[in-house]
């Protein structure tokens, strides 16, 4: 079983990211900048494929890795990740345990207190319940489902896209839709900066039209429905805009998705 890591990251001006992300298997690095170039090499005995692209957009970034991947399973990945020692073997042995299962999600620790990421102590199924707390870099996929299922990245939301973050959740919806089974593995894999968001600019008006717009994305007709369920969840929560005022908001981009 081969494992292949797809990093999207920007403006890199030597393969120095390798050793600082402490890559142990083979990988694509999708590296967005102002210059097109490609590079295979070797780097420790793992086969490396280096693209500089004159291009924009995280989604476009993953789909372009995903397209180029040939392992059987694929790790996505950003680059304020480090992965631990021996991570390579951790997620083959979980995949071999778990044959059924298409995607997963692992742990990662948030080096930033103020931005922690949520920590999975016990292995579980996901669901459109629990699936919608975890970003790109901590979901590993069996490359055939994904291709069969016909399974990418939307470029409608994320760093680059006409809407906020929510790429991710997407996938991961993509994937249960699919019929595809995933789990939540309490497996950790290494560490993430998690340093200042490069979209999130606080709880504004953009920010839950946004929203809007990717819940009509995933949810479809039970879109509004689950607005105001999560609202309700979330009512005691300080908030510098009004229940009703974010409601109709939300409201406002699942009219604007289906334009």
């Amino acid at each position: 079983m081969r494992i292949q890591v797809l990093v999207s990251t920007m403006h890199q001006t030597d393969h120095s990211l390798l050793e600082k992300m402490n890559i142990q298997t083979d990988a694509i690095i999708v590296n967005q900048c102002d210059r097109n170039e490609i590079e295979e090499f070797e780097y420790k005995g793992h086969s490396i494929k280096w693209l500089s692209l004159k291009e924009r957009g995280v989604g476009l970034s993953r789909n372009t890795a995903l397209m180029r991947a040939d392992a059987d399973i694929l790790l996505f990945a950003d680059d304020d990740i480090v992965y631990c020692d021996g991570y390579s073997e951790m997620v083959e042995k979980f995949f071999n345990q778990n044959p059924k299962t298409s995607f997963a999600v692992f742990n990662f620790k948030s080096l930033n207190p103020q931005r922690p990421e949520y920590i999975d102590l016990k292995t579980k199924k996901l669901n459109w319940a629990n699936c919608l707390r975890y970003g790109a870099f901590r979901i590993a996929v069996r490359r055939e489902k994904i291709y069969k299922s016909n399974i990418n990245y939307s470029l409608l939301f994320g760093g680059g896209a006409p809407y906020q973050a929510g790429e991710d959740n997407l996938f991961i919806t993509n994937c249960l839709q699919k019929g595809l089974k995933g789990k939540a593995s309490s497996l950790m894999l290494g560490t993430v900066k998690q340093e200042e968001s490069t979209w999130f600019k606080g709880y504004n008006e953009k920010y839950y039209t946004d929203r809007g717009v990717l819940f009509a994305s995933m949810y479809g007709r039970w879109s509004k429905l689950i607005i105001l369920l999560f609202e309700l969840k979330s009512i005691l929560k300080p908030n510098t805009i009004s229940l009703k005022q974010r409601i109709k908001l939300e409201f406002k981009g699942i009219k604007e998705f289906k334009k």
